[in-house]
This record gives C-alpha cells, sequence and structure tokens, in this order.
C-alpha cells in the first residue's frame, strides 16, 4: 500500500479528554476517531488492526471446534423478559413501527439460548460449541478510555453446550486454553483473575487482565501465592477474631450529631477516628431488605453480601424504603431497633469490635457505646467488605494482598442453567428424561483488544505493535522523493517484498524525511526499512521499532531477509 493513496490521518496533538496512553496515540495515530462520547469510527489502519485480532480469535476458536454464527445486534424485549434482564439500566431500547419493544445487543444470551431452545432437543446434540464476533451496544454511564469503555464495541462471544457440569468444566478449559494462546498470539501479557459475573450470571468465572497503570479495574494479587482476583470478587479471610468482653462498657448513649450524616462528618463531631464507627447499609437482595454492618473504614462489596444470601441480584435500598425501615433519612441507620424480621449480616473483622458508634435510626443522632449482643442481636457473620492492597490472602497464612491496575481483555463465565431453566431450553437424556441444558459463555473485548495491545507496547514516540497484529508488517521509507536513484530502488524494493509475501506501507509522499520518521515511530509498524544515501553503495536500512537499532542489508538480498525476519518474528508469538 501506498501511503500517498491511503487515508491515514494522523494528528500532532490529541484532544485533552484523551488520558490514556492508548486512547491518545490511537487518535494521534489516525487509528481511530470519536464521533460521540463512547462510540468512534474505526479508521483503515485501526481497522486492519481489528481484523487480524478477530482472525487469531477465528483460529483458536475454529481450532477447539468453535462453529461461528451470526446473530442480529437488534434484540425482541421480550426475550429479555424471560431472564429477567429486560430493566437492566445499559440497555438502549427502541420500538418498530409497530410499537413492539427491542433492545440493541448488549450480549447475546437470550437470543442464543432462543435458537438452541428451538434446535437442540436430545444429548446426542451435545457438546456444542457456536461463537460470533458482532457488535454490541451498552448505554455506559461514563464511556472513557476511548474504545476502553464504549458505548458501542466489536466483541468475540462464544456459548458451549453441555448435558452435565463435568462437561461443562471440559469445555470451560478449552475455552480457558485458547484464550491463553488468542492472548500469546496478539502480544497480550494476560493475568488470569477470580471475577464477579454481574448480570450475566452464573457460577465459576475468570477475568483476563493486562496490567496497566491507567487500568479501570483495581487488583489484588497475594505476594506468596498466585492468587489474583478482581477487587470485586476478592475474597478475604475470616480473621476469627475473638470478642472483646462487655464487662464495663457503658450503656448504648444517643448523642445528637446535627447534620453529620456521612462518616468523616460523624468522626469530626464526636472528635473519633473511622474504626470506631459501624455503618449500616440497606440493601435489597433478590427483592428482599436486608442489613449490612462494615466498619467505617471499610467499604462493602454488594456482590459479597448476595453470595453470602445465596442470591442472584443485589442494588441498594431507596431513601424512601430506608426511612421507612428505620424511621430516619439517609445517613442515621444503624443496627439498634431495626425489625425484627430484617436479617443482619456484618463482616467478619466487626466480631473484634465493641463499643463502637453507629446510627440512632434517629434524624441527626448517633448512639455511642454500642455493643453486638447486647444492644442487639448477634448478626450473621460473614466477608462483606471490599478488599483493598495490605489485607492478609485467602489462600496463604503469609500472604499479604497488593494491588494493581488491569484492563478487562476477556471474561468466561459457567452459566449452567440459569438461562436454559428460565427459557425452558431442554434436551432428553438416554434415559429419556428431560433436562436444562448446561451452558457456558466465553466473552472477549475485540474492539478493547486494539487499545490493551497499545497500552501493553509503546513509548514515548508512538505505538510498538507486536507483528501480528500490526497494521502492516513493514514500512518502507523513501528519504528523499526527488532522488531518482532512492525512488528507483525505493520501487524494486517495494514490489519485491510484496512478492514475497510481506504486508509492506510504502512511504512515498512528498513530505519532509523528518514527518516520514516521526509518523512511522507514532503508528509502530515493527520493522522500518529506509532508502536514503546509503542506496549509493547498493544498502538499505533496517531496524526494528521496539529498539530502533539501524542494520544495513544489500539492496538486492533486501526483500528476502526482511521477509525472513518477519517470519521469525511472527513464529515468537505462537504457543509452543
Amino acid at each position: 500500500m501506498r501511503a500517498s493513496q491511503y487515508f491515514m490521518p494522523t494528528l500532532r496533538e490529541a484532544p485533552a479528554e484523551a488520558e490514556l496512553p492508548s486512547h491518545r496515540l490511537l487518535l494521534r495515530g489516525g487509528f481511530i476517531r470519536k464521533l460521540a462520547a463512547g462510540v468512534y469510527t474505526y479508521l483503515p489502519l485501526g481497522w486492519r488492526v481489528i481484523r487480524k485480532i478477530e482472525q487469531i480469535v477465528r483460529e483458536e476458536s475454529d481450532r477447539i471446534g468453535g462453529i461461528e454464527l451470526f446473530m442480529p445486534a437488534l434484540v425482541p424485549q421480550e426475550l429479555l423478559d424471560e431472564t429477567g434482564r429486560s430493566g437492566l439500566d445499559i440497555l438502549f431500547r427502541l420500538k418498530d413501527r409497530h410499537q413492539r419493544p427491542f433492545t440493541l445487543g448488549f450480549t447475546h444470551e437470550e437470543v442464543i439460548t432462543d435458537i438452541i431452545r428451538h434446535a437442540v432437543s436430545s444429548y446426542r446434540q451435545m457438546p456444542l460449541l457456536l461463537y460470533q464476533i458482532q457488535t454490541k451496544f451498552r448505554d455506559e454511564p461514563r464511556p472513557r478510555g476511548g474504545v476502553i469503555r464504549a458505548r458501542e464495541f466489536i466483541m468475540y462471544d462464544g456459548y458451549s453446550f453441555d448435558t452435565d457440569e463435568n462437561a461443562l468444566e471440559t469445555m470451560y478449559q478449552k475455552l480457558r486454553e485458547a484464550y491463553i494462546r488468542m492472548f500469546q498470539r496478539m502480544g497480550l501479557p494476560t493475568l488470569i483473575v477470580d471475577a464477579e459475573a454481574g448480570a450475566i450470571g452464573g457460577g465459576s468465572n475468570e477475568e483476563f487482565m493486562i496490567l496497566a497503570p491507567g487500568g479501570e479495574d483495581r487488583v489484588l494479587q497475594c505476594d506468596k501465592s498466585g492468587y489474583a482476583a478482581n477487587a470485586e470478587r476478592c475474597e478475604l479471610p475470616d480473621p476469627k477474631l475473638i470478642p472483646p468482653p462487655i464487662e464495663g462498657i457503658p450503656p448504648a448513649e444517643k448523642v445528637a450529631t446535627p447534620n453529620a450524616r456521612t462518616v468523616e462528618e460523624v468522626c469530626a463531631f464526636l472528635n473519633t477516628t473511622p474504626d470506631r464507627l459501624v455503618k449500616t447499609l440497606l440493601m435489597r437482595v433478590d427483592g428482599k431488605p436486608v442489613a449490612a454492618l462494615v466498619r467505617g473504614d471499610r467499604e462493602l462489596n454488594p456482590y459479597k453480601l448476595m453470595h453470602a444470601m445465596h442470591g442472584e441480584s443485589v442494588e441498594m435500598l431507596d431513601a424512601e424504603t430506608i426511612e421507612q425501615l428505620t424511621g430516619a433519612p439517609v445517613g442515621f441507620a444503624g443496627p439498634v431497633g431495626l425489625p425484627p424480621d430484617l436479617p443482619l449480616y456484618a463482616d467478619y473483622e466487626l466480631r473484634g469490635l465493641q463499643d463502637f458508634i453507629t446510627g440512632a435510626n434517629e434524624a441527626d443522632a448517633h448512639l455511642i457505646h454500642v455493643c453486638w449482643g447486647r444492644d442487639f442481636p448477634e448478626p450473621i457473620w460473614a466477608d462483606l467488605r471490599v478488599a483493598q492492597a495490605g489485607d492478609p490472602s485467602p489462600r496463604h497464612p503469609e500472604g499479604i494482598l497488593q494491588e494493581v491496575r488491569g484492563i478487562e481483555v476477556g471474561h468466561i463465565f459457567q452459566l449452567g442453567t440459569k438461562y436454559s431453566q428460565a427459557m425452558g431450553a431442554l434436551y432428553t437424556d438416554a434415559e429419556g428424561n428431560q433436562r436444562p441444558i448446561i451452558m457456558g459463555c466465553y466473552g472477549l473485548g475485540v474492539s478493547r483488544c486494539l487499545a490493551a495491545v497499545v497500552e501493553a507496547h509503546h513509548d514515548e514516540d508512538g505505538i510498538r505493535f507486536p507483528i501480528t497484529v500490526a497494521p502492516f508488517e513493514v514500512i518502507l521509507i523513501l528519504v528523499n522523493p526527488e532522488d531518482t536513484t532512492q525512488r528507483a530502488a525505493a520501487e524494486q524494493l517495494y514490489e519485491s517484498l510484496q512478492a514475497h509475501g510481506v504486508e509492506v506501507l510504502y512511504d512515498d509522499r512528498d513530505e519532509r524525511s523528518g514527518v516520514k520518521f516521526k509518523d512511522a515511530d507514532l503508528i509502530g509498524i515493527p520493522i522500518q526499512v529506509v532508502v536514503g544515501r546509503a542506496v549509493q553503495d547498493g544498502q538499505v536500512e533496517v531496524r526494528l521499532r521496539a529498539d530502533k537499532t539501524p542494520d544495513k542489508l544489500p539492496l538486492e538480498t533486501a526483500a528476502a531477509q526482511i521477509a525472513e525476519r518477519v517470519r521469525a518474528m511472527k513464529a515468537a508469538y505462537q504457543p509452543k
């Protein structure tokens, strides 16, 4: 491809809103352009990278028996009604001319389950692995990072169908290994972490993360074992604290705390520290109210509360319901005097705390000298708080959790019967009994991988693409288009490289050499070939974008040698 005939609108400066390196460099390099918040056009360079990522994903999916299909982006709302997901706030909703409600596909569990329930009826038709690469739509409240968290994005999603849990586990491991191969071929160093299933639900699940300082996900790692988990999921061990004695602690006393709602405000007013406060949070799990207690300097993990109650959904109670339960506005709830039928859960850490401060279930008032077991019934103890750096590891007795930031690029789930049960996707087993099909779900952010590759491979001058996903394998730079000798040599080498099967971008533009070199560094093509003054001696200069160490090759054999380098570099990304 001749650069003079190609569309690659580079920018000297990125928009101020672009904070992450990948966002800045993809904009500056002419890979993407913003249309609206969270909505991007993939320009020719970016689209070439996307197609290469897609090809890797296809090859590895096909390798384990995956079969590709393509499902509609327009999804009848009635399918989501069957699983209770039509009320999700991230859905884009619309109606046709007959006022029939639809959503734009945010994921396709319901669609694929609808297909399977009408097409698969016997155990003989399974195991089955279907996948697609499709555009997805989510009304993200805060799109960020360019294509890292967008409202319209390209995603691979695979779905497996099996007869039992053992078969699902086998398929899950196949996909897990396939993902490892995919990311290795993309040049993405990933960390596999325990994760929270979120709106998709189901059982065991794992995320594939790349570590990046600007990543939006908090990841906790044990310094003594291989354990790693998303902060939403990270477990904490029961410290098995011994309750302190209550003897000598004064009776609970109500004190006025006007306009002191937050932990900071209460601490300032009462001249105490957050670790002496106990927060009472009113939640709803599977539609039923519940109270959860955590220390004032900790944060409740709502998913942990949901799992402790063996629930499937969790949300904060609204202010009106909170006032009905406690008799007080938001900010003054406490465990003393709550309705006796309201379940009460408390974080393990509170077992070692007595003589603490809580809300008084009365506006502008708190209780001091509160003790559980005396002033209110002993709660149900559970791991409820958000893990943070410095906490003990759940997998090693001496391990400490350390925090890093990551970008999720893949997520695999064991769904079990969550969707098949709800939608009546049944099969007949060998004994003639009808059973719900066992499902797995496997997502990979194709467009997010574009950004993740840049996050993992860049320097101060621009992108450094791995050769397997680079838009071109070689950039051929003609230093002086006016020099007939240089131009003739560049034209000859361009034709020869293509004849050797090399993907080459030939920068034949009538631009200063400095502009060409800067653009070459910016767009990150891995091998740079320079046709300049050295051609007078029958040589061309070759250097790698990753280290820029120059090497000179004879013009007559340069194409063959460069083609061999391309093959060797690509081979280095092949899984062993």
